[in-house]
C-alpha cells in the first residue's frame, strides 16, 4: 500500500510540474540585473548555508536518509534559510586520504544512479519549500575526489595526504598539474556535460529548467596552486563556464573561488576569472583560523582581529564587484567553537560574534546598495551527531568534511544561540 501511495505521489508531482506554465518556471529562476540578483522580478537577498552531503543524504542507498533530509530542510526553512550550497556528489578519492563516500563518480563517466536520484530529490524538495541550490561540480581538495580524481585517471597516482606533516606542500605541487593537464580537464568537461544536461527523474524537467537551481559552480575553492600556471588556470575556468552556459543558458554560473586568497593572493587573477562573460557573480570564502588571521591555539582571543581582517577582505571584494558590475556572495565562512574544539555541547561564543559580524556586513551592504547580496555559513549539520572526531562510513553526515574534526564548524540543531542569531538576521535580510 505504501509503495502504491508513493508511486501515485510521484505521478502527481510529475503531472503538476509538466503542466506548470513554462513562463512561471522561467520567472522563478534567479537572474542578475544591474549587479544584483532578482527572482520573479524582485531583488533576491539571502542567508544560506552549506550542506555538501545533501545528494547522498537524499538518496535511497548507502548513507541515505530521506526522512532526516526532509526534516533538515523543514528546520532550515523555519529558521529562514533559503539557499543551500551542495556538491553534486563525491568523486572517488585518494587512498591516502579519508574521502567522502559513497562515490557519485567511481571511474570516468561511471556514475552512481542512486546518488543522481538523490540529487533529483534534493532539487524537487527544495522547490517545494521555495529554496534554492548552488551546485558545485568539482573540488580543489581531495575530500570529495576533485582535482585528484581526474589527475589519478591520467597517471599521476593518488593525491598526497595534505593533513600530515609536510603533506600540504606535496599536495599543492601535485594539484598544480590540473591547470596544465588538458586530458584531466576533458574528463571533467565530460562529467559536467552529463550532470548539467540531466533530466530530473522526479520533476520530469531537464535541470536547465529547474527553478530551484540558483547556480552551477565550476569548483569548490578552485586554485591554480602555482604562480606558474595562473594563465592556464584562468583558461580552464573560462572554458568550463562556457560549456555550462552552452548547455544551460537559464541558470547562473559561478567559480566557487575563495577570492584573491584562492588566486595565489593575486587580485588581478581574481578579477580575470570573475570578469569572464559567462561568470555571473563573484564568490568569496572567509576562514580566519585557517588563514592565520586568528590563532589556531586560541581563536577566542583573536575574534576582534578576525572580524577586522574579514571586514577588510569583504570591502576589497565589494570594490571588485562594483567595478565588474556583478553581485557578490560570501558563500563560505566559519569560526570554530571555544578553544578550537570539535563536537557537540561546546560553547560557541566566538563563533556567534563572528556570525553576527558577517551578517551585519551583508545587511549594511544591502542598505547601502552595494553588490554584496547574500552569504552561506559553513555549515548545517542539524540533527546529525559526531560518533568520533574522525568520520568513517556509517557515521552521520555532518558539514565538516571527513578530513576535518567532526563537529568543528558544524551548526547543530542544539546550537540555540547560533540559530537565534541566524533567525534574527534572516528576518532582516532574506527576501
Amino acid at each position: 500500500m505504501k509503495k502504491l501511495i508513493h508511486t501515485i505521489a510521484i505521478l502527481f508531482t510529475a503531472f503538476a510540474t509538466s503542466s506548470c506554465c513554462k513562463c512561471d518556471i522561467e520567472n522563478s529562476i534567479i537572474k542578475v540585473s544591474n549587479n544584483q540578483f532578482t527572482k520573479a522580478g524582485e531583488p533576491y537577498y539571502f542567508i544560506g548555508t552549506n550542506m555538501w552531503y545533501a545528494s547522498i543524504l537524499a538518496s535511497t542507498g548507502e548513507g541515505g536518509n530521506r526522512e532526516r533530509f526532509c526534516k533538515e530542510l523543514d528546520i532550515m526553512r523555519e529558521i529562514g534559510i533559503t539557499n543551500i550550497r551542495i556538491v553534486a556528489g563525491p568523486d572517488a578519492g585518494s587512498d591516502l586520504a579519508n574521502p567522502a563516500k559513497p562515490y557519485l563518480q567511481e571511474a570516468p563517466g561511471i556514475l552512481n544512479d542512486t546518488i543522481l536520484c538523490g540529487l533529483d530529490f534534493t532539487i524537487a524538495e527544495l522547490e517545494k519549500r521555495g529554496m534554492d541550490a548552488v551546485i558545485y561540480l568539482n573540488n580543489a581538495w581531495d575530500w570529495s575526489g576533485g582535482y585528484g580524481f581526474y589527475l589519478k585517471q591520467c597517471g599521476y597516482g593518488d593525491s598526497p595526504n595534505a593533513n600530515i606533516e609536510g603533506g600540504y606542500d606535496k599536495y599543492v605541487d601535485y594539484c598544480s598539474d590540473f591547470s596544465r593537464d588538458t586530458t584531466a580537464q576533458e574528463l571533467y568537461y565530460d562529467y559536467i556535460r552529463t550532470i548539467v544536461s540531466r533530466k530530473n527523474s522526479i520533476t520530469g524537467r531537464y535541470y536547465k529548467d529547474e527553478p530551484a537551481i540558483m547556480s552551477w559552480q565550476i569548483c569548490n575553492e578552485p586554485r591554480p596552486f602555482s604562480k606558474e600556471v595562473k594563465l592556464e588556470f584562468a583558461t580552464w575556468i573560462a572554458k568550463a563556464a562556457a560549456i555550462i552556459k552552452e548547455i544551460d543558458p537559464n541558470h547562473l554560473v559561478s567559480t566557487g573561488s575563495e577570492g584573491y586568497i584562492g588566486c595565489e593572493a593575486d587580485m588581478e587573477l581574481c578579477e580575470t576569472i570573475h570578469a569572464d562573460k559567462n561568470i555571473d557573480y563573484i564568490t568569496i570564502h572567509i576562514w580566519p583560523v585557517n588563514w592565520g588571521w586568528a590563532s589556531r591555539k586560541n581563536p577566542d582571543a583573536d575574534i576582534e582581529k578576525a572580524c577586522t581582517y574579514s571586514g577588510k577582505y569583504i570591502k576589497e571584494h565589494i570594490e571588485l564587484a562594483t567595478h565588474l558590475g556583478k553581485p557578490l556572495v560570501i558563500e563560505e565562512f566559519g569560526y570554530s567553537r571555544q578553544n578550537n574544539e570539535a563536537g557537540t555541547g561546546i560553547p560557541t561564543d566566538s563563533r556567534d560574534i563572528f556570525y553576527r559580524y558577517i551578517f551585519e556586513q551583508v545587511k549594511n551592504a544591502i542598505k547601502n546598495k552595494e553588490p554584496l547580496a547574500g552569504c552561506n555559513f559553513w555549515g548545517w549539520s542539524g540533527s546529525g551527531r559526531p560518533n568520533e572526531l574522525v568520520w568513517k562510513p556509517g557515521d552521520d553526515f555532518l558539514n565538516d568534511p571527513p578530513h576535518e574534526p567532526q563537529g568543528w564548524y558544524s551548526v547543530f540543531d542544539s546550537d540555540t544561540t547560533t540559530i537565534n542569531i541566524i533567525k534574527e538576521y534572516t528576518k532582516e535580510i532574506t527576501r
